[in-house]
């Protein structure tokens, strides 16, 4: 797919897999809509990163649990650039509680977790599928969570989990003007690992590639699942051999 001209928008992209998915889209000629809920500061140093390289960008706040945010969204988005072409799901929260703790895991924390993780993204493709030009792509971001099991938070690897069974399902509904894919990151530098760096570096040489992804590799791969246009309704893991 050639991305010259397309439209893009980027959840949750001011900052790490976002904000590096978000430079790679302008980089190959997409014009970003760079959403932020909070990280207003992240997502328009992002936006002006773009700009200042000669690309076309712009940061939009909404909460993507809230349908009436995202639909608002998509609305602005069109109205300013006239078409949706790509949509990158990566909006995604945590909370850190030991696998075992189940006495620790609060119906808040299911609650918050799947409104943000789950119906965040379904919010956000239903909306774009309304407005999206035939031959439009999703990607979902998942992770290795959802397939181990094993994660910051039982609810979070559930959370992915269904993220996972979220884009079969919508790529089934959606086809054939839309394709929906799913990148499955496994470790990944990014902020999420912040107080915990000492675990990440003990982690990467038991890596088969001996080394965490960062958020340029994640990043790589969703600009191709996007332009790949012969798949729909895959998961692509990308974790340097961690669950092999």
């Amino acid at each position: 797919m050639d991305f010259e001209g397309k439209v893009a928008v980027v959840t949750g992209g001011g900052t790490g897999i976002g904000g590096a998915t978000s430079l790679a889209l302008a980089k190959r000629g997409a014009i970003v809509a760079v959403n932020y809920s909070k990280s207003a500061q992240d997502a328009e140093q992002t936006v002006k990163q773009i700009v200042s390289a000669g690309g076309r960008a712009i940061a939009i706040q909404a909460d993507v649990s809230s349908d009436d945010d995202v639909n608002a969204m998509m609305k602005q988005v069109v109205d300013a650039f006239g078409r949706l072409d790509l949509l990158v799901n990566n909006a995604s929260i945590t909370r850190h509680i030991p696998l075992q703790d189940l006495d620790a895991v609060s119906d808040d924390a299911w609650n918050e977790l799947f409104a943000v993780n789950v119906k965040g993204m379904f919010h956000c493709a239903r909306a774009a599928a309304r407005v999206m030009s035939e031959g439009a792509a999703i990607v979902n971001l998942g992770s290795i969570a959802g397939t181990t099991g094993i994660g910051s938070s039982l609810p979070y690897a559930v959370s992915k989990a269904a993220v996972h069974g979220l884009t079969k399902s919508l790529a089934r509904a959606l086809a054939p003007k839309v394709r929906v894919n799913c990148i499955v990151p496994g470790a990944v530098a990014t902020r999420w690992w912040a107080g915990r760096e000492e675990q990440m570096q003990r982690l990467a040489p038991q890596l088969l590639l001996q080394r965490i992804a960062t958020a340029e590799d994640v990043a790589e791969a969703i600009v191709s699942a996007l332009g790949l246009e012969g798949m729909t309704g895959q998961m692509i893991t990308v974790d340097s051999g961690q669950t092999l």
